[in-house]
């Protein structure tokens, strides 16, 4: 089969802080050079990676370096990574959006995209008229578009303001009718970020399961960004993972997911880049320990997360909480202690998770301490990360089963267990 889109070499860079060289001549001279002599540029050969978790020492990065890849008629393509990876980047630069510095890319096909909220829509016009523009831009005819206008409207659910200003719209509203329009004519390409988590839980479902019919039943190809894992296992048979600006990986979208999963968990058992300071106490040090000693732990093993605070005063009425969420952003458990009298100095809080309990998955932990269950005194979200994997046992190798834990439960048999 042959490829749709083709992506060659392609990067992206971006100034930060003033736009241009600073005078005329040096712009001038940066044209002359790169679009006359077909020279490199040389403000880009300072350039560096797009890690935001770093100061840096050039005002040149690259929100996309040096990116290859290939995409098939009707393959449902996830993209994933985190904040600041260069998703977006990718789609603008697919939607011709905006061009690259260097490299290429060939799109066989006509191309919709819903990158952000009212992507393509003209705020004065009401929403029929929009429809009719979008349906033109992709060089649709009228009749093409008037033949598919009831079923986008009915698929929208705004009927009742079709044709009233799209300016007037909630942004909920904008994204219903966007997705309709995007996804009912007649484009070889769908592309669609993550605006779709603007509507609500039943509008994501009928979107996921409409994407779904144009890739598997109409043939159509798919580019599908979110940080919602279950969203792109659904969707998806293909994904890129792409980190700080660089294509990490591309493959089958299981395997992609758990490699962006290994990506992001806590390579050690102990973090300390945190906050650490208020009124009352410092965190000193969290880790977490477990029987084999290593950062991927087995089901059949405890695992306990240690917290070390140095109290500045003696409290009364603290209690410590723990908000557990799946790599799906899900709550799995909340659990707290009741509230207790602290000594000030050194004090070690442990909180044990029994074993097989947890499902085959990355864990974020979040630890909160309170006054008396009213107010917070501290947070500190996701500081904890870690990943608990499967293992040989009498059953076999399991993998990971369907729900959110998979706790050992007893079974029995006429008062005889099995």
């Amino acid at each position: 089969m042959k490829p749709v889109i083709q992506v060659e070499n392609l990067s992206k860079a971006y100034q930060i802080g003033q736009i241009g060289t600073g005078t005329i001549s040096r712009d001038l001279e940066r044209f002359v050079a790169t679009k006359i002599l077909g020279k490199e540029d040389p403000f880009l050969k300072i350039g560096e990676n797009n890690d935001r978790s770093t100061k840096g020492q050039s005002n040149i990065v690259w929100s996309l370096k040096d990116i290859n890849f290939e995409i098939n008629q009707g393959d449902a393509v996830g993209i994933i990574g985190k904040n600041g990876a260069g998703k977006s980047t990718l789609l603008k630069l697919l939607s011709r959006v905006t061009s690259p510095t260097t490299g290429t890319i060939k799109v066989k096909g006509r191309i919709a995209s819903l990158l952000e909220v009212g992507t393509g829509f003209h705020p004065e016009l009401s929403g029929r008229e929009n429809i009719f523009l979008n349906g033109a831009i992709l060089g649709m005819r009228k009749k093409e578009i008037t033949r598919k206008l009831d079923e986008i409207i009915d698929f929208s659910g705004v009927e009742r303001y079709i044709d009233t200003p799209v300016k007037r719209y909630s942004s909920g509203m904008y994204v219903r009718l966007a997705f309709a329009v995007a996804a009912h004519l007649e484009s070889e390409i769908l592309i669609v970020d993550e605006v779709l988590a603007v509507g609500d839980a039943e509008f994501q479902k009928k979107c996921l399961g409409k994407m779904g019919d144009i890739s598997k039943g109409e043939g159509r190809t798919i580019l599908f960004v979110s940080h919602n894992m279950a969203s792109i296992k659904l969707l998806c048979n293909q994904s890129l993972l792409l980190n700080n600006g660089l294509l990490q990986n591309t493959g089958q979208t299981d395997a992609i997911i758990s490699e962006y999963k290994k990506l992001y968990t806590s390579k050690s058992n102990k973090i300390q880049d945190f906050n650490t300071n208020n009124d009352f106490f410092i965190l000193k040090e969290v880790y977490y320990e477990n029987e084999n000693k290593m950062d991927i732990i087995s089901i059949n093993n405890e695992i306990h997360i240690t917290l070390v605070f140095d109290f500045k005063t003696s409290i009364s009425g603290i209690a410590f909480e723990i908000f557990m969420k799946n790599d799906e952003d899900t709550i799995v458990f909340t659990n707290f202690t009741k509230t207790m009298h602290v000594e000030k100095g050194i004090s070690k809080v442990v909180c044990i998770i029994p074993s097989n309990f947890l499902n085959c998955e990355v864990y974020n932990f979040t630890i909160g301490v309170s006054k008396n269950y009213t107010s917070f005194l501290a947070k500190y979200d996701n500081i904890v990360s870690i990943q608990v994997e499967d293992h040989i046992s009498e059953l076999g190798w399991q993998g990971k089963v369907e729900g959110i834990v998979r706790p050992k439960l007893s079974w029995f048999i006429n008062k005889e267990i099995i």
